[in-house]
């Protein structure tokens, strides 16, 4: 069961939700058939509701948003873009531990 605390965000809400946010996102290109997907679920539910205001934890469902896949170049799942001030500041790609997520929300945040 997903948090409330993470959004899921489609092409069109994508602009006003991440890029115009005033607070580091997350955002996670996923997709339900994604065995490492669903892995990492639990972990981003947990840092949004850590982090609570201060940051955002967004998921984008790659087969219902395929321009936007395309245009950050998802060509692995889950991949997870670190965005701050509307710019791509860190990418990853795959299962990663919930420190190391943490470390690279951290890193950006400042």
């Amino acid at each position: 069961m997903a948090s409330e605390a993470v959004l899921n965000v489609n092409e069109t809400e994508f602009q006003s939700v991440v890029l115009d946010s005033e607070v580091p996102v997350i955002v996670d290109f996923w997709a339900e058939w994604c065995g490492p997907c669903r892995m990492l679920g639990p972990v981003l539910d947990e840092i949004a509701a850590e982090k609570g205001d201060s940051a955002k934890v967004v998921k984008v469902n790659v087969d219902h948003n395929q321009n936007l896949a395309a245009r950050y170049n998802v060509r692995g799942i889950p991949m997870l873009l670190f965005i701050k001030d509307g710019e791509v500041k860190d990418t990853v790609t795959g299962v990663q531990s919930k420190a190391a997520l943490l470390n690279k929300l951290d890193s950006i945040s400042m």
